[in-house]
């Protein structure tokens, strides 16, 4: 008991002391922050107000994060917008409209004045308690974390302006992809089909002429153009069923994602939680993500099993595709796993990554839905 009386008291002592530079700091900062807004019609208070707002960032960030240990509420996440491409002025305009940030300035003016007075008192009452042990622990270091939590929390502001921001990447990402995927087509409409289509008629042609003189070589020039027209048929197919696959059509996700299994070079066992038909575009989302994850599974993970779960909770479906292999996956190093991450986020949905070096993998990808009606199956006959 007297021990860890002894490290609560230390453990206060500590993050005191932490506090209290960091107050400091923010008197620091919140006069260059006075200074600067008085200089600003000069533009010298611009340089100032800048240096200012990136400084305060990471004392702001470490309140968030660690709050917690003091109050025992849940760490704050990060409110700042990402930062914006451009030019200086550009990028500047972005800090100055960014919510979080004047909520920085109005934590600077409280932490370096009140913030900083309830610093001291608390590092001196810790230290006293420790010596005396007749000072209840804390009073101060809980005040000014209330405080904090209070002036650093997301606020609704914030959170709708990073809310626009994913929506406004998510369009960008969706248009790029769109365009990506026609480009796609295109080429191996031109490359493939269309160039088997116009030997088919080239041969054809040729046979018409050859007839009379030549019924041999008619023939065979015949058979030739019987193989092309069955090859782009195939490529055709191929093609389509790259677009919308035919069996997501007729046998919804379950029946589309079993597939994939069945194909697969190695074990895949699917358990699939779903009544009735999703929208169509969620499933034709849904099943080319489990298409691409279980094409990296093949590719990268040296894996010997995998596993895919399908679940429909509500207005979320959740996929899981777990395997036994190396793991490593990253999708900041630019595998199919980015690729997954920008079509899932047409739909507002997320992607999420567990895979320690050694492996196993798993990747969980929710995506938000509201179910159609609980209609059979159309490959069973009814409706």
């Amino acid at each position: 008991m007297i021990a860890a009386g002894f490290k609560l008291r230390g453990r206060l002592i500590g993050w005191s002391a932490a506090v209290l530079a960091m107050a400091a700091v923010s008197l620091v900062l919140l006069i260059l922050t006075v200074v600067g807004t008085a200089l600003i019609v000069v533009w010298v208070g611009v340089p100032m107000l800048l240096a200012a707002m990136y400084a305060a960032q990471p004392i702001a960030q470490f309140h968030r994060r660690n709050l917690h240990r003091i109050d025992g509420k849940a760490p704050i996440p990060s409110p700042y917008l990402k930062s914006s491409s451009g030019n200086l002025l550009a990028r500047t305009r972005a800090l100055f409209v960014d919510p979080a940030r004047r909520r920085d300035a109005a934590w600077l003016l409280v932490n370096g004045t009140l913030g900083l007075a309830l610093t001291i008192i608390a590092l001196v009452e810790s230290i006293l308690d420790l010596i005396f042990w007749f000072i209840p622990p804390g009073l101060a270091v809980r005040v000014h974390a209330a405080i904090s939590r209070a002036l650093l929390s997301v606020s609704e502001k914030s959170r709708l302006a990073q809310r626009v921001e994913q929506l406004a990447v998510s369009r960008a990402e969706t248009v790029d992809t769109q365009s990506a995927e026609l480009r796609r087509i295109e080429r191996d409409l031109h490359d493939g089909a269309q160039a088997r289509l116009v030997s088919l008629g080239m041969s054809l042609a040729m046979a018409e002429q050859a007839l009379a003189r030549d019924p041999d070589a008619a023939r065979a020039l015949l058979s030739e153009a019987r193989t092309a027209s069955s090859d782009a048929l195939a490529e055709l197919r191929d093609l389509v069923r790259g677009i919308h696959p035919p069996v997501l059509a007729d046998r919804g996700l379950v029946g589309a994602v079993q597939a994939l299994a069945l194909a697969a070079p190695l074990p895949v066992e699917v358990d699939a939680q779903i009544d009735g038909r999703l929208p169509a575009p969620v499933e034709s989302a849904a099943y080319f993500a489990v298409a691409e994850a279980l094409t990296n599974v093949i590719k990268h993970a040296h894996a010997e099993h995998a596993w895919i779960q399908l679940s429909h909770n509500g207005d979320v479906l959740i996929a899981r595709i777990k395997d036994d292999g190396t793991g490593g996956a990253n999708p900041s190093n630019g595998t199919g796993l980015r690729g997954i991450e920008r079509r899932l986020s047409a739909f507002d949905g997320n992607v999420a990554v567990k895979s320690p070096p050694g492996g196993p993998t798993e990747l969980a990808m929710v995506l938000p839905c509201v179910s159609s009606s609980p209609k059979i199956l159309p490959s069973s006959g009814t409706a």
